[in-house]
């Protein structure tokens, strides 16, 4: 059975960039449409037999009609092709209020043909399959309110909370492990955290608490294959052993934290105690370069900035941060202008200044403020402030010595 998985789409992320005129959309949302696009392609061309998402179609949990049409549409693609396809709720997905329809309830409201949306833990065999072959357990996101509410429990005892989930979970698992058809592949999909599993960005986009399924759940050897989302970082926590239990990760950068991170979806041939996994990587994602600077000189800052850059080939496209660390007395040195102009082939460009608090004067040791005279005092502030050339340290001191002279003069 050829499984295609992937998750974490989150379209909508639309923070950086413009807008493409002729659409209308954030040019970020079509960096995002465009893997998925090569997804749905993969899965038709493919010829898969069912194909798996694992949570978090979008980032905001009440998204924008526009983000849910574009959605809309490469779901169709898979429905008019008569590829099963399981969307599972992921914690973006959920209603932000009690009694609403979350964020993908359309598929299911309007019955789409071949498409089936996972909302609650279910298992599900051939039958509830349009006839595939194989068995799926779903676990999607669990709010923590509403289990509060079924188990009667406090929140002033969240360590309770998510024992009693990470109970309840278990012993569904277990009781429809049991009553599976052993001559079948056995498919477990879930949106959230496995013991064991390397977060990357998606701390930064995460709502909701995390629930953390144990190791021994997901590593049950009884599966042949664990469908994971949640996790933006590809990877496969049971590596090398079965069943592989496999984040695919986010189809697209989300942020600086996902810079050097490769983008893929999963296609992967399911038998029944053996299981083949094939990545595939998304080509064509948007390059994020992160560069970062202390400068200790105060001469050609703006050239120095510029060196600092990715090579212009490299940037052409990317979305480029430049972070500068420097003494809060050189601000006016940084030509913002001029940086960005160097770097206007970029899809766009940050400047991340961090001015550095002035360190305090260290006065030799053995000495004390009040043994030291106003020229010795001032030549360590220069020394602090980080006057580099001893020629302009002189003739700075030389003024002080002749403005202390006129006042002795004066008195």
């Amino acid at each position: 059975m050829k499984l295609l998985h992937f998750a974490d789409a989150h379209i909508d992320m639309a923070n950086y960039g413009r807008h493409d005129p002729a659409t209308g959309l954030p040019l970020r949302v079509l960096d995002f449409l465009k893997s998925l696009d090569t997804i749905v392609d993969a899965a038709i061309c493919e010829r898969v037999d069912l194909v798996i998402f694992a949570g978090d179609a979008y980032k905001d949990r009440s998204p924008a009609p526009t983000f849910q049409r574009e959605w809309g549409k490469r779901i169709m693609r898979l429905s008019q092709a008569k590829i099963p396809t399981l969307l599972l709720v992921g914690n973006h997905d959920l209603s932000p209020a009690a009694g609403r329809a979350h964020a993908i309830q359309e598929f299911a409201t309007l019955e789409v043909p071949y498409v089936r949306v996972l909302d609650r833990p279910q298992f599900l065999g051939p039958d509830d399959l349009w006839g595939v072959p194989a068995q799926v357990i779903a676990m999607p996101w669990i709010a923590r309110s509403s289990l509060m509410a079924s188990l009667e429990l406090s929140a002033e005892k969240p360590e309770e909370i998510f024992s009693n989930i990470e109970e309840r979970i278990s012993g569904l698992v277990e009781g429809w492990l049991s009553e599976a058809d052993p001559s079948l592949p056995m498919i477990l999909t879930a949106h959230a955290s496995v013991e064991g599993a390397t977060f990357g960005a998606e701390r930064m986009v995460m709502l909701g608490a995390d629930l953390v399924l144990p190791t021994a759940l997901v590593k049950d050897r009884r599966l042949d294959y664990v469908a994971m989302g949640h996790i933006h970082k590809p990877q496969d926590v049971n590596q090398g052993q079965h069943p592989p239990v496999i984040y695919p990760g986010s189809i697209e950068r989300v942020d600086f934290g996902e810079a050097r991170d490769d983008k893929f979806f999963v296609l992967a041939e399911v038998s029944r105690g053996s299981t083949k996994v094939d990545w595939k990587k998304i080509e064509g994602t948007r390059p994020f370069l992160e560069r970062r600077v202390t400068l200790t000189s105060s001469e050609n800052v703006t050239e120095v900035l510029k060196a600092a850059l990715p090579a212009s080939k490299e940037m052409d496209g990317a979305v480029v941060k430049l972070t500068v660390d420097y003494p809060r007395e050189w601000d006016t040195l940084i030509d913002e202008s001029a940086l960005r102009q160097y770097a206007e082939n970029t899809f766009e460009f940050h400047l991340v200044k961090r001015p550095q608090i002035e360190s305090r004067v260290r006065i030799p040791e053995g000495q004390t403020v009040s043994s030291l005279g106003p020229l010795d005092l001032l030549e360590q502030y220069w020394r602090a402030a980080k006057v580099d050339k001893a020629e302009d340290v002189a003739a700075l001191q030389t003024l002080a010595e002749e403005i202390l002279s006129e006042d002795d003069l004066d008195e």
